[in-house]
């Protein structure tokens, strides 16, 4: 999937228009300059294209600000990884030094640029967004992030400029692909050495010494699939960059091509907010999950510590509890075979096909004993349920009032579904259609 970096200076409008485009309020919005720090990642689809947008802190040199450093650092590795960029300037305040800095990185970049002159509320502000076509960076959009105006046409630019999705020449396609995703150093590269039973990637104790997706074909102990590490071998000269960041630009793609991830955390720092982050990429995307805890032999346990620390994990990933937790020690070869296991378990939950007829078998008698709603004196009625076809799992319920059931209930089906059919690490959607 094609990847849009939203880069420019503080409070120029990025966080606005990010939300706008992925349709919800993600990203926090606020009058003061330099509210995003951290970036933001989200899916947009117009016109039926998909892609991924990440919202990036405003740019900017020259203050005392102590989160500078790094904001200019994550822009400049969106714009490495990201297919094409969307350069936010403010038609009220013209050209500054800070739009040209910006301008002058993205000349240099040799990315598809996309400029868009926000703010432009009136024929007069149109009038001064002229100005923005000296920067030399093509064709200027006017628009209003606010209330909408001209993100139309700007989101039909951006959808011709976005390359087209490549299909790469898979020799095992029916294979499941298993995907190990991670923060720097926690032990991606030793886990797929450790299964593999070879040193396949290089392994180091400096973070960020794995790069690009390298996809291996895994065939032991009874288990087939094709194995992707977020790996490739780096200079250390370039391990200056902020590879939190980039750990997360490498993950999104990785996530977006795989049936079930493997997220691995260190044991010694529990899961953190970065963690949480790629988490969340994983439920966006719609795939299957196993939480590895590594490094389990360096932490010192008594009685019930694996208790407390499972326990401590649910309640961060709570709603989703049911995400399979495998601890580890990937050096000491320690539960290695229980990781390919529960992973094989997510897939067979995540590729599971259910009879209509079996679905229905099931399912009408619990709505029967608790129906929906009445919704202002409307009665639903639940008609029957079937799997669609799609790659995850996705259950349709058709009735006769659809929008009228409301998130409780729509809680209440997961449930049951979930009782009566094991989902176990996969993500389930539900949609109710009109009968």
């Amino acid at each position: 999937m094609s990847l849009l970096a939203i880069v420019g200076r503080p409070n120029v409008g990025k966080s606005t228009l990010f939300n706008r485009m992925v349709g919800m309020r993600q990203a926090i919005v606020d009058q003061t300059a330099g509210v995003t720090r951290d970036r933001h990642y989200g899916r947009c689809e117009w016109c039926g294209h998909e892609f991924s947008v990440v919202d990036t802190g405003g740019w900017s040199s020259g203050t005392d600000d102590a989160f500078e450093e790094e904001i200019r650092k994550q822009v400049a590795i969106a714009i490495d990884e990201a297919d094409a960029v969307l350069f936010m300037v403010e038609a009220g305040t013209g050209i500054t030094d800070f739009d040209a800095e910006v301008a002058d990185l993205l000349r240099r970049s040799g990315k598809n640029v996309i400029v868009a002159a926000n703010k432009v509320d009136n024929g007069d502000k149109a009038l001064d967004a002229y100005e923005f076509y000296s920067l030399g960076l093509g064709e200027v959009f006017f628009i209003s992030s606010a209330n909408g105006s001209g993100t139309g046409d700007l989101l039909d630019a951006i959808v011709k400029i976005l390359p087209e999705e490549e299909v790469e020449e898979d020799a095992h396609p029916e294979l499941p692909h298993i995907a190990i995703v991670g923060k720097p150093n926690v032990g991606k590269s030793s886990m797929t050495n450790a299964l593999l039973g070879q040193e396949r990637n290089i392994v180091t104790d400096v973070a960020g010494t794995t790069r690009d997706s390298i996809a291996t074909y895994y065939n032991r102990f009874g288990h087939e699939f094709m194995l992707v590490d977020t790996a490739g071998m780096r200079k250390r000269t370039k391990v200056h960059e902020d590879l939190e960041f980039y750990s997360v630009m490498r993950a999104i793609r990785s996530i977006e091509h795989a049936d079930v991830c493997i997220l691995m955390i260190d044991a010694a720092t529990g899961i953190e907010a970065q963690d949480m982050s790629i988490f969340n990429l994983i439920q966006r995307n719609r795939k299957g999950c196993v939480l590895v805890v590594n490094k389990w032999d360096t932490v010192v346990k008594d009685n019930n510590t694996m208790n407390r620390y499972i326990e401590a994990l649910r309640s961060r990933l709570a709603p989703h509890n049911d995400v399979p937790i495998i601890f580890t020690s990937v050096l000491k070869k320690q539960r290695i075979l229980d990781v390919l296991d529960a992973t094989a378990k997510v897939y067979e939950n995540y590729s599971r096909k259910i009879p209509t007829s079996q679905l229905n078998e099931e399912i009408l008698p619990e709505i029967e004993n608790y129906p929906p709603p009445a919704w202002k004196g409307k009665y639903i009625k639940i008609k029957y349920v079937t799997q669609l076809p799609t790659r995850f799992p996705a259950i349709a319920f058709f009735c006769n009032l659809p929008q009228y059931i409301r998130e409780p209930y729509r809680r209440f089906l997961e449930n049951k579904l979930r009782e009566k059919f094991d989902f176990t690490g996969c993500p389930l959607q539900i949609f109710f259609r009109q009968k």
